[in-house]
């Protein structure tokens, strides 16, 4: 059965970067996916204007979606970074968001994030987990047939603890194109995050054959994908057998959030939700 799903990140590049490889492969395999961001992207540089850098960003979402092959890639225009609340405003904004999309997962960042954005996301996500199947809550979207589960995306901070790898997909063989996705959002990984990282101005990215850019993005972000499969070892070895398990090198894993309308889902049948 197809199934539907809604990743809300922070910022413009963070679905791609925590759900691009499942994303890729659930497209593939006939489910329905979509991407939001609930910022407008417009702090995530170092020296371009604000409006004209969210307008880029904005362009640059819908280049990676053509690349992923998602349904939908929606960047909430009115908000902007590194000022984001969970607010009732944007409380109501995530109902209708997951009430219009009609998901049967929604995934988002853990609470325990380094970016104020995200924790705001991830507070808002958790808070209309419940409030979504509450009928008079935003009644001017009906409420979900089905509730939907929720999920986070992983991050590697240990405090209060670390991810669980409560569900996982091996993503080698979707890699490449992730990689093309994360290519699509120039402005962060080859000027914002670049610089950051110190390599802005001393390397030519534009002049850089496809084949020179996947090793840069391969080394510097495909450490987080890495650190998943060990982190998720037993589990890839688990759902892919012993032999194949032990031999993924990337990876992305998901971890159940017990609350709202599902809270009784067994262990299995979360991570059968990302059995492609």
């Amino acid at each position: 059965m197809a199934r539907r799903y809604l990743m809300i990140g922070a910022h413009p590049d963070d679905a791609d970067i925590c759900f691009g490889g499942t994303a890729i492969k659930l497209a593939k395999a006939g489910h329905t996916v979509k991407f939001v961001s609930f910022c407008n992207g417009d702090c995530g540089h170092f020296s371009m204007d604000c409006a004209a850098l969210a307008a880029r960003r904005q362009k640059e979402t819908q280049q990676a979606k053509q690349v992923l092959g998602i349904a939908e890639y929606e960047v909430l225009a009115q908000n902007h970074d590194c000022e984001l609340v969970p607010s009732l405003e944007n409380r109501r904004e995530v109902i209708r968001l997951i009430r219009g999309f009609k998901p049967d997962v929604v995934l988002t960042h853990r609470l325990c994030d380094y970016h104020a954005d995200h924790r705001a996301v991830s507070q808002l996500v958790l808070d209309a987990s419940y409030m979504v199947q509450v009928p008079l809550f935003c009644p001017d979207f009906p409420i979900l047939e089905k509730a939907p589960v929720f999920a986070y995306v992983y991050d590697d901070f240990t405090d209060p603890r670390p991810c669980r790898a409560d569900a996982v997909v091996a993503i080698d063989d979707a890699m490449e194109q992730k990689c093309r996705a994360l290519d699509c959002q120039k402005s962060q990984f080859y000027e914002w995050l670049a610089y950051e990282l110190g390599y802005y101005g001393k390397v030519d990215f534009d002049a850089m054959p496809w084949e020179k850019r996947y090793e840069y993005l391969l080394a510097h972000w495909g450490r987080r994908y890495r650190a998943s499969a060990e982190v998720a070892r037993a589990k890839l070895c688990e759902k892919y057998g012993e032999t194949a398990g032990s031999k993924v090198v990337y990876a992305e894993l998901f971890e159940y959030c017990p609350y709202g309308g599902r809270k009784n889902l067994t262990a299995a049948e979360f991570a059968a939700l990302f059995n492609v």
